[in-house]
């Protein structure tokens, strides 16, 4: 019974009622007392042959004690008892299901598009008098859905005179976050848990965009089944109208003079009559950044043309373009289509990117505990990649040997010019023990204040070793720090740390795993999901505790068999390091995705180790560095963002924050401050979570000079959400009609207490009384059988005296 849906409003003095314990049904009396009769009739016969020489009178006496005691019995088995009742009203309920996924997040063509659609519904609930002419009859739960459902308020029925706290619900900011859409989850689990309570309706506040789990179809037959009326309020167009957009653009942040690099989008077409139709695409390139001054967005020079015939409604087309650039410096990229005459949204006709055209080779360091197969394959893709520089510390290498590598390391780098030389390390199940206590500082060093990218991977030879390893060794502890993972530090000597299956088990990716890019295997979403699904997967992991507290996980070892305290292993991980990236990998196997495809394995590890070093590739000032976790988010993402900041003097900022400014979309700013790190003078933490669709510019100006480190993020809408954006108004409509509910094409209509066919007024008050019965009085119970009892003994006795001085046998 839900705490929520029981609230005592008016309690009645306590009503004593007697019954009998045993009695629940016509039998339970019937049989007993047939019984009793029948029992009292062979006494009265037995006493009448016994007693018939003695005077009538004693006969009757001796007969009515033994009857009395055998009445006595039956009393006793009948179980006499006095029970409380208590009166309590039980006050009419009304669920509210507000959808928070990703869509919520749209504006719309039509009156009051101004707003979101989820910002629409925050203001019909808090700021008229909706909710507080609804409390007036019923008590009202808040929950809020997209691929999950949650609570948001409990808000008891109130009086007239008391709806202060009708807005309290939203003190904390709802977010239109979800992936998805699960309408039917979140109305069947409501009626499961709430079908036998007063519940006078659901009302349903969404754009009907069901795209995953339960259909509808069960949750209406559940209404129906519990006769729970449904109340739907639609939010978005009705029509999507026609518009031709740009729907992504793809190119690499870095290139090389000479060296062709390839620029990928994805053209969308929405609406009538699109279908087949011829839209020109153009490639412009210009000098300079995106905010270069008198620069008019979306302008450049032609470099490409191409003609693109649209999919269906919705499909997304891909267009390919090829560049060579010759000379260095940073180069704005903008995919332009030339729309049709009906377009409508002239706003998304072009999507622009930065490349930066630089002389500067990527420099990689591998070093390997040994000549893994990963390490191999890996070893040759850079040597041969010639916007990489690559070096090789092989730890059981012979000297002399022989390596695909622009150098060969005997140690790992000793000093600073060394080790701050480079721009990514990748770590093949390394024994780090080797390393020295300087080389060791120096490697912290490089990825705390020089925003270094490292990758490890861990492996059964060292990162496995259960007894004297790394792992356990105290002296370790600035290398365990390195990692986004807690290892496990305490086993036996008979466990191996290193565990492996007898067969491959895929991937489970996180959100955050499915949104990262940099692990993509596609050019889409959807793609990368297509390809990964296709992996077979890896055979072993590394045991560990879970992930740190600042780490994201993105993917887990699937096999059911290998979980702890009900979740799965992690096999990929990453954390911020002072300034810079660290990223971990369970096992070495991503060589087996050459089976599928040997380009997944070069695009996989091209695109991570750009990406974990991403701190030194894109600093723009002297003074500092900013990162962010990625470039392009889904909208209701939370970006955690980092920054390294010296001042004037080149010393760590020892500022308690500093203001980074936040250009939305829209074209409005909102400052954001960064917290110090605790641990570390000069480093910056904070988070933002983006809501609006569009290009984010994060504009950070070093305190005491005029250099500001820009960084941009784009925010789209998640595949699945984009895919019908209009309003479901047949299924919103199907949900109401078939459940007895009403549907509102006008959300003012429909939260307007002065409306009769609003949903306060459609609403019947389902207010109930219940009696609730106590538990037996088991004291008075206790008491009384024990006199029973009693007085059954004195009956006994004085029969078995009476028939003594009668003679009787």
């Amino acid at each position: 019974m839900n705490h929520f849906l029981l609230p005592l409003l008016a309690e009645t003095p306590l009503r004593r009622t007697f019954e009998f314990g045993r009695i629940r049904t016509n039998s339970d009396w019937i049989l007993p007392i047939v019984a009793c009769v029948a029992v009292l009739l062979v006494v009265r016969v037995i006493y009448k042959r016994d007693a018939h020489k003695l005077p009538r009178l004693l006969g009757f006496l001796l007969t009515f004690l033994r009857s009395v005691v055998f009445f006595a019995l039956l009393v006793f088995y009948l179980q006499p008892q006095w029970r409380c009742e208590r009166e309590v009203v039980r006050n009419s309920q009304c669920l509210l299901l507000v959808d928070t996924s990703s869509s919520m997040a749209l504006t719309d063509a039509s009156p009051g598009g101004e707003k979101s659609r989820l910002e629409r519904v925050k203001t019909a609930l808090t700021a008229g008098e909706f909710l507080p002419a609804l409390r007036r009859t019923h008590d009202t739960l808040v929950e809020r859905f997209d691929a999950e459902t949650a609570e948001v308020a409990n808000l008891p029925k109130q009086s007239e005179s008391a709806d202060s706290e009708a807005s309290s619900a939203w003190t904390a900011p709802w977010t239109p976050s979800g992936l998805e859409t699960r309408l039917g989850d979140a109305l069947l689990e409501s009626i499961r848990l709430r079908g036998s309570e007063p519940l006078s309706g659901i009302v349903v506040f969404s754009d009907g965009g069901q795209n995953a789990g339960v259909l509808p179809q069960a949750a209406i037959a559940a209404a129906q089944d519990a006769g729970i009326p449904v109340l739907t309020a639609g939010l978005g167009d009705v029509e999507q109208p026609a518009n031709v957009a740009v729907y992504r653009l793809d190119a690499i942040s870095r290139a090389y003079p000479g060296d062709p690099f390839t620029v990928s989008g994805l053209i969308q077409g929405r609406g009538p009559g699109l279908e087949g139709r011829s839209v020109t695409v153009e490639l412009l390139q210009r000098n300079g950044g995106l905010d270069a001054p008198g620069v008019v967005p979306g302008s450049g020079t032609a470099i490409g043309t191409k003609q693109v015939l649209l999919g269906t409604d919705g499909e997304a087309v891909p267009v390919r373009f090829e560049v060579t650039p010759t000379e260095t410096g940073l180069r704005t990229l903008s995919l332009r289509i030339r729309p049709p005459a009906d377009d409508r949204n002239p706003k998304d006709d072009f999507l622009e990117t930065e490349v930066d055209v630089v002389d500067r080779k990527d420099r990689v360091l591998l070093i390997a505990g040994g000549p893994t197969r990963e390490y191999r394959f890996l070893r040759t893709l850079l040597y041969r990649d010639s916007s990489m520089t690559l070096d090789v510390y092989l730890q059981t290498a012979q000297p002399g040997m022989s390596q695909e590598a622009d150098q060969i390391l005997d140690d790992f780098p000793a000093t600073r010019e060394e080790m701050f030389a480079y721009d990514c390390v990748v770590a093949f199940d390394p024994n780090w023990r080797a390393l020295s206590e300087t080389q060791t500082e120096l490697l912290e060093s490089w990825v705390a204040q020089q925003g270094g990218g490292l990758v490890v991977i861990a492996g059964p030879v060292y990162t496995g070793e259960p007894i004297g390893g790394w792992v356990q060794d105290p002296k370790m502890q600035r290398i365990r720090d390195l990692y986004p993972v807690e290892f496990s530090r305490h086993v036996a000597v008979w466990e191996v740390e290193t565990e492996t299956a007898d067969e491959p088990w895929p991937l489970d990716f996180t959100r955050e795993g499915l949104e990262a890019e940099f692990l993509w295997l596609g050019d889409t979403a959807v793609a990368s999901q297509l390809a990964w699904s296709e992996f077979k997967g890896v055979f072993s992991h590394q045991p560990l505790r879970g992930p740190k507290p600042a780490a994201t996980v993105y993917a887990r070892f699937s096999d059911p068999r290998a979980a702890q305290a009900g979740e799965q292993p992690i096999f990929l991980a990453s954390q911020f390091y002072g300034s810079g990236r660290v990223f971990y990998i369970g096992s070495g196997e991503f060589w087996r995705l050459r089976a599928l495809d040997p380009g997944y394995f070069e695009r996989l590890y091209t695109r991570l180790i750009r990406h974990v070093s991403q701190g030194r590739l894109l600093r723009q000032s002297s003074h500092g560095m900013f990162l962010v976790g990625q470039d392009r988010y889904s909208v209701g993402s939370t970006v955690d963002l980092r920054a390294q900041v010296t001042d004037a003097r080149f010393s760590p900022l020892a500022e308690p924050t500093v203001e980074l400014e936040v250009y939305l979309p829209g074209g409005s700013v909102r400052p954001l401050l960064l917290q110090q790190d605790p641990t570390r003078v000069g480093a910056f933490a904070g988070t933002l979570t983006v809501l609006e669709e569009g290009t984010y510019r994060l504009e950070l100006p070093i305190p005491g000079t005029d250099e500001r480190i820009v960084r941009r993020l784009r925010v789209q809408m998640p595949d699945l959400e984009r895919q019908t954006p209009e309003q479901n108004v047949a299924l919103l409509r199907r949900l109401a009609e078939e459940t007895g509910g009403v549907y509102y094409a006008d959300l003012a209509k429909a939260v307007d207490p002065n409306d009769p066919e609003s949903i306060v007024n459609r609403l019947a008050d389902r207010t109930r009384t219940v009696v609730l019965a106590a538990t037996p009085d088991r004291l008075w119970t206790g008491q009384h059988l024990l006199w029973l009892m009693l007085g059954l003994c004195f009956l006994l006795c004085l029969e078995w005296l009476i028939r003594r001085l009668a003679k009787l046998a």
